[in-house]
């Protein structure tokens, strides 16, 4: 029994960086701003290691980068735009989508927005 519930462990384990390594691609956007407007583009997500990664959107005619991380299905990323430091939460669905909310510091509300990976 011990045997089988170590086994049964170590292949969890070894499960969280094929999971991890999943997220990186390419994904399209779709979003909402503060006020509830609508706006899409383009996010493309780059490993960096079996939990981390880079990420970079092309978004309303303005482009950002981030650092980001993925745990279970959760997925978080700090960003800057300009000169805004931001941050968004995803959680990561089943199909692969990204759905979250993110703000920018020092302002009031957030936003939302889904990544859709691109086939």
């Amino acid at each position: 029994m011990r045997k089988l519930v170590l086994s049964l462990a170590l292949l969890g384990l070894a499960a969280v960086p094929a999971a991890a390594q999943s997220i990186g691609g390419t994904y399209t956007v779709a979003g909402t701003n503060f006020d509830g407007s609508a706006y899409g583009g383009e996010a493309t997500i780059t490993l960096t290691s079996g939990t981390t990664c880079a990420i970079h959107w092309e978004t309303g005619g303005s482009s950002s980068d981030g650092i980001c991380m993925r745990n279970d299905d959760a997925f978080s990323a700090g960003y800057v735009m300009d000169k805004d430091i931001g941050l968004v939460v995803y959680k990561v669905a089943a199909d692969g989508s990204l759905h979250g909310l993110w703000t920018i510091a020092g302002k009031e509300g957030n936003g939302t927005e889904v990544l859709t990976p691109k086939k």
